[in-house]
């Protein structure tokens, strides 16, 4: 079953007793603090090793394929994140490496990531980390905490629980191991073999302040498992795309938050994808934004600020009324250069 339609009607069948959006959203927001890694100048040097050890978490908004199995424009067949000079005015889809088939009954409030380092010259775009999707599924007052990740460097047998010893499990005919004790703090976790090696992580876990039955959380974290499809043809919609990029650069990693009624927040991590540290480019709040008046960028007025050669430059209301920043060590030319060909909106 396609993602899309999965999010549209679990949205649907359940609107009626969900909880204030706005809750939910903060809920999300607090989850996702936890886990990202935002790049600030003292800490430039190590920023870009925090983004590709870790990836950067996201809401994002998951879309239907454009044809038949075949992944919307501007994707990768080939199962890698694609840099494509993109349609003016339109974003670039972006690829998940699978999709999910079944979600627990309710409102979903849905992350996405995607990180692609080590590839080489023979296969460039051979990811290392895949993907990972976490969720928050809203049913009246109880609230499930629902991370998919693939572990491909992990096999089962290294396979380690917040809750204690796991249990062997045979699940869509696959090998696995799950937790033992799926009633505690760390909910219900289960490591299934992964068709192209290592491990496919599956957590399903009552958010804190929520309640939900041992069974309850075994059973959702089971078919959930059971229903993700790989290769997958799961795309996601950026806030921005990008286009053509200096000579020596490639996508490295992608992060898409959505946020209630906001557009996307959207962030790309650029470089080789084998050395460090690498350019970011990602919408921000209007708050963060500080330098001088630079040149225009794409009719935009800009900002440009060099702090002991970490340089950002700020592209002014380049999504609806968000700024986007591009920053690294790189010169200031390529930084530019990285700007002059964004696919903004409208």
């Amino acid at each position: 079953m396609d993602i899309e339609n999965l999010i549209k009607d679990t949205f649907t069948d359940h609107e009626h007793h969900a909880p204030d959006s706005d809750q939910v959203l903060a809920a999300t927001r607090q989850r996702l603090e936890r886990r990202r890694a935002r790049v600030s100048p003292p800490l430039a040097a190590g920023a870009g090793v925090v983004l590709l050890a870790l990836a950067v978490g996201a809401v994002v908004e998951l879309n239907r394929p454009a044809h038949d199995n075949q992944v919307a424009t501007g994707t990768s067949q080939a199962g890698g994140p694609a840099v494509v000079e993109a349609p003016a005015k339109a974003a670039t889809e972006l690829t998940m490496p699978y999709s999910l088939g079944w979600l627990p009954p309710g409102k979903a409030d849905y992350l996405a990531r995607r990180i692609n380092i080590g590839g080489s010259a023979a296969n460039p775009d051979k990811p290392v980390y895949g993907g990972e999707y976490m969720l928050t599924v809203t049913s009246g007052s109880q609230v499930l905490l629902v991370d998919v990740q693939e572990m491909r460097s992990m096999p089962i047998q290294q396979a380690a629980f917040k809750s204690g010893p796991g249990q062997p499990v045979t699940i869509g005919g696959r090998a696995g191991v799950e937790s033992a004790h799926s009633g505690g703090p760390g909910g219900y976790e289960l490591y299934l073999t992964h068709p192209d090696g290592g491990s496919l992580y599956v957590n399903v876990a009552a958010q804190p302040g929520s309640t939900a039955s041992a069974q309850q959380l075994i059973d959702a974290g089971r078919r959930v498992a059971e229903n993700v499809a790989f290769p997958g043809t799961t795309t996601v919609t950026p806030a921005f795309g990008l286009g053509k990029l200096p000579d020596g650069l490639r996508m490295c990693a992608f992060d898409v938050e959505m946020g209630g009624p906001s557009a996307p927040r959207t962030s790309y991590s650029l470089g080789t994808c084998s050395t460090l540290p690498p350019v970011q480019v990602q919408s921000e709040e209007s708050s963060q934004v500080r330098g001088t008046a630079g040149q225009p960028v794409q009719g935009h007025e800009t900002r440009y600020l060099d702090e002991n050669g970490y340089r950002t430059l700020w592209i002014l209301k380049a999504v609806h009324d968000a700024p986007i920043a591009v920053a690294g060590r790189s010169a200031q030319s390529e930084l530019y250069a990285i700007a002059d060909h964004l696919v903004l909106p409208h």
